[in-house]
């Protein structure tokens, strides 16, 4: 399959009302300029977030890792599960064996490091680490294993490190993985999420509330305080794509495979990032969605609103109509997408051999999973 190659992109149309889901460090909605003007943006990292935490509300553990600097403690919690006998020294136990690991020459690097927290009297990593649920239960077994060995286990770093390297979760070969000190250990991530921009020019907009004191004397008509919220509404064009090439090398397994793409366009469609949510509730769906196979590269085709939509009614029919044209136009550089799936919610029909209209999500997702199933066996 060395040879293969195949590139799923997903793209949206998605509008936002009053909102501020993703902020600056001084509390403004986050923007851009591009086409000349200020676009709304909400950042990958934002977006990637929500739809790790999708992952997590909605499918089998093994899916999703554990992306904490208290790794010691996770593995430790898996060991005293296999013997209650160690856990009053249990994280001690872990921190010998994973201390150092991943190591180079002279120290450089110089592997997985922890400190001790004084507050939280535990160990933790220098920086996040990002492990799946069955490489936390992995470590676990092969440090058992030692303990009850007779004899020494010469080759038990490199057991270690094949275990952080094995048994990926699907965010962590999806989003990717960086351990500074240890970059043996580091997963490049199969996928990619752009920051999702305003298909127009937009303006912050600031909301003034009050609140009012409900044990305050009745003569007292002033507020108990006061505020502002800053805020914009956009359509946003959003777009993500992921290499199944590369996703097929990192699991190693074509149901994986296909569960995974079904499960990044479901998370895809359905998160949202959740800044200020209880104050605006702009809880909203996409509006359009088009999932696209290619098989020489993925294509971003937010080049559609370089020149910004201007409408008096309504962003959301001109924003798919140009994201549509930009499809077309690309071709004059990229292959012919090998397959199309698209859902609208304003039914336009779009007839080609090359395009299903979908009439559901699930629906697409099946209609994709069928695809991918054809293409994977091919391999």
């Amino acid at each position: 399959m060395s040879n293969n190659r195949l590139f799923l992109d997903v793209h949206a149309i998605q509008t936002l009302p009053p909102s501020n889901i993703n902020r600056d460090d001084t509390g403004s909605p986050k923007t851009c300029q591009y086409g000349g003007v200020k676009r709304a943006r909400v950042s990958s990292q934002s977006w990637k977030r929500a739809m790790r935490i999708y992952f997590i509300d909605n499918v089998d553990r093994s899916y999703y890792g554990l992306r904490t600097n208290k790794s010691i403690k996770s593995i430790a919690e898996k060991l005293v599960g296999l013997d209650t006998s160690l856990e009053e020294n249990a994280e001690n136990i872990v921190l010998n064996y994973l201390s150092g690991l991943g190591h180079g020459s002279n120290n450089k690097p110089k592997g997985l490091t922890f400190e001790f927290n004084k507050n939280t009297q535990e160990y933790i990593t220098e920086s996040l680490l990002f492990l799946s649920n069955n490489q936390i239960q992995g470590l676990a077994n092969i440090i058992y294993s030692d303990i009850n060995s007779k004899k020494k286990n010469k080759n038990i770093s490199k057991e270690l490190s094949v275990a952080i390297n094995s048994n990926l979760s699907a965010d962590i070969a999806l989003f990717g993985r960086m351990v500074a000190s240890a970059p043996k250990f580091n997963v490049d991530a199969s996928s990619q999420v752009a920051h999702a921009i305003s298909t127009h020019s937009v303006d912050t907009e600031f909301d003034f509330f009050t609140a009012v004191d409900d044990l305050a004397p009745e003569e007292n008509a002033g507020a108990g305080m006061l505020g502002t919220v800053e805020f914009n509404s956009s359509t946003l064009y959003r777009y993500a794509n992921v290499a199944i090439h590369e996703l097929y090398k990192q699991l190693e397994n074509k149901e994986a495979v296909l569960n995974t793409g079904r499960l990044f366009v479901k998370s895809f469609a359905n998160s949202l990032p959740t800044g200020k949510v209880n104050t605006f509730a702009n809880q909203t769906l996409p509006q359009f969605v088009m999932v696209t196979l290619r098989d020489d590269r993925p294509v971003n085709l937010v080049s559609a609103f370089e020149n910004p939509i201007r409408s008096n009614e309504g962003y959301v029919e001109k924003s798919v109509n140009a994201l549509l044209n930009e499809n077309e136009k690309v071709e004059k550089f990229v292959n012919k997408a090998q397959k199309t799936f698209i859902l609208d919610l304003n039914n336009y029909n779009f007839s080609s051999d090359e395009i299903e209209n979908e009439n559901s999500l699930n629906e697409l997702i099946d209609d994709l999973g069928n695809f991918l199933d054809t293409e994977l066996s091919n391999w």
